[in-house]
């Protein structure tokens, strides 16, 4: 008979903590793939009130003002320390962030003020893990990931939010309203920690797109001439009724007005091909009014008179 495990506390173990446990069993999730949705500031700071004011609540605070003032992931909050935290200079420490990388991200005043509470509390506790377990012989000890994504989603859920609300969601919203407060890409990658500007590019997808709709609804109307579209220079076939199309060449033609000199009507041939002797188109533009006088060659004449 094998022996029964037991935790720290004195409590049996769920199977699903043995090593092993998880071994060729595919996760629930496997294959899909979820959008750029970061929520609103109104949901957050909805969830931040809906998780209390005990103890757990204001951890839960911490976890999310890190999440989304300092664009941190879910395993580097976890893993921070209380010495990784400088607030003279308001700089967070990432010792060990994906792909061993180490890091300094910046965060605001406002997001220190939030962390007051739980500072407190957790200076009673045994030094440990920043966010660390409050409760029983583990307290001081490191909070699983699946505890934290657990009572944050009792929290969405307690607050009203009736979409997804994963942590990741909450870097995606501080990659975005940094970008909206004009600062750099490059500063973006630095502070999220990526290893290329291409996937800082793909956390700004998450654009509303009322805000797209609203930037090109904006735009200004097109600049056009003032005599674009006006009778006198709409195409006109030759007299006679003759077609534009002849000897497998394509004749321009515009109505011109009357010639001042002549008191005739005149036509104005401007395609490519045409002799140059046939017409002498002289143009004269002033103040948003175009004057066409073709002068006739003594030549020919026009005979749409």
């Amino acid at each position: 008979m094998q022996p029964i495990a037991v935790d720290a506390a004195g409590h049996r173990r769920s199977p699903a903590t043995m090593p092993g446990y998880h071994q060729g069993r595919p996760p629930r999730n496997k294959g899909m793939r979820y959008p750029a949705d970061p929520p609103t500031i109104d949901e957050i700071v909805a969830v931040m009130r809906a998780a209390g004011e005990r103890p757990d609540g204001f951890r839960l605070r911490a976890l999310i003002v890190l999440l989304w003032r300092a664009g941190l992931r879910i395993g580097e909050a976890l893993a921070l320390a209380e010495t990784d935290l400088d607030r003279t200079r308001g700089a967070v420490l990432v010792r060990r962030g994906k792909g061993g990388k180490r890091r300094e991200v910046g965060m605001d005043r406002w997001a220190w003020q939030q962390l007051e509470p739980w500072l407190e509390i957790r200076s009673s506790l045994p030094v440990g893990a920043l966010l660390c377990v409050i409760h029983g012989p583990t307290s001081g000890r490191h909070w699983e990931p699946s505890a934290a994504r657990k009572q944050l989603k009792h929290a969405a859920t307690a607050a009203g939010v009736r979409r997804r609300f994963a942590p990741h969601q909450l870097r995606h919203a501080h990659a975005i309203e940094i970008a909206h407060e004009g600062i750099p890409l490059v500063v973006i990658q630095r502070q999220l920690g990526h290893a290329n500007l291409g996937i800082t590019s793909i956390y700004l997808q998450g654009i509303d797109s009322s805000e797209i709709i609203d930037t090109v609804h904006a735009r200004p109307a097109p600049t056009i001439s003032a005599t674009a579209g006006s009778p006198r220079c709409r195409a006109r076939r030759p007299p006679g009724g003759a077609s534009p199309r002849a000897g497998g060449r394509t004749l321009g033609w515009r109505f011109a007005g009357r010639n001042p000199l002549t008191r005739h009507r005149s036509c104005f041939r401007w395609s490519a091909g045409l002799r140059a002797q046939a017409l002498t188109p002289t143009v004269v533009a002033r103040e948003s009014r175009m004057t066409i006088g073709i002068l006739r060659s003594p030549a020919r004449r026009c005979q749409n008179s």
